[in-house]
């Protein structure tokens, strides 16, 4: 299923991205944000099935009535968990300000700011997602769950970093906000953070996932009593997102599930 392998694809990308690999962060923001939305309008689409009693909805439906805003499908899952009492598995709302975050990053990436270099070069709205991602998911990241030891640790181990590797060479690179990184203490220290960061980052991605994978499982029950044979079996196909927390921080990879 290709939303398996968008999905896949972009939480196991959410993991690798940093000031040395920033493409990776616009690998994972495609991939995530096509996937999301794609299992966003799923949802709905079963709703639709529903409320029809069988009829699925039409592609001006789906295009002007559901559109691609991941903020907007994200509450209308709500009102859906409200309306038809759907018992999720895990009752986990993605209410929490690291999660609104993800959600608005991705879906400003969708509606435009995956065009954010070519924006620059032509002169128009200026945004930056990787830069925000940054400062709106990973610090927030980084100041929740690191504890005061391991960031003292990062601290110093960017000084040592910085005061014997600036006799040996340079460094040259460009922050997620693009600002000029040329010192090694610098550098160690965003390698630090990105480091602390990485797996929570890609936890909360899945949580995300799992939330949208939960109600399409639910949805997908009703909608069988109307007619099984139209329903795909897509708490099969998407059942890997579906576990626990415990499970989704014992592995990296999620393209192969």
């Amino acid at each position: 299923m290709f939303c398996k392998e968008l999905l896949g694809a972009g939480a196991t990308q959410i993991r690798k991205a940093n000031y040395a690999n920033q493409g990776m962060y616009f690998q994972a923001f495609s991939n995530l944000s096509i996937g999301l939305e794609r299992i966003g309008k799923l949802c709905l689409t079963l709703d639709h099935f529903i409320v029809t009693n069988g009829e699925f909805p039409t592609e001006e439906h789906l295009k002007n009535k559901i559109g691609h805003d991941l903020m907007k499908l994200y509450k209308r899952s709500q009102k859906l968990i409200t309306e038809r009492r759907l018992k999720v598995k895990h009752q986990l709302l993605l209410d929490s300000p690291i999660h609104k975050n993800i959600i608005r990053i991705l879906s400003k990436f969708a509606k435009g700011d995956r065009y954010s270099n070519f924006d620059f070069l032509v002169g128009g709205r200026q945004s930056n997602p990787a830069g925000d991602w940054y400062l709106k998911v990973d610090m927030e990241l980084y100041n929740k769950h690191t504890t005061r030891r391991k960031k003292q640790t990062i601290q110093e181990n960017s000084k040592t970093t910085g005061e014997i590797m600036s006799r040996l060479g340079m460094v040259w690179h460009t922050s997620e906000q693009g600002a000029e990184i040329n010192s090694y203490a610098d550098a160690s220290h965003r390698t630090g953070v990105f480091e602390a960061v990485a797996p929570k980052r890609q936890l909360y991605v899945l949580q995300i996932i799992r939330y949208w994978v939960d109600i399409l499982s639910e949805l997908q029950y009703l909608s069988m009593h109307i007619n099984h044979e139209a329903i795909p079996y897509f708490n099969e196909i998407l059942g890997g997102f579906s576990n626990r927390d415990s499970y989704f921080r014992s592995r990296k990879i999620w393209n192969t599930i």
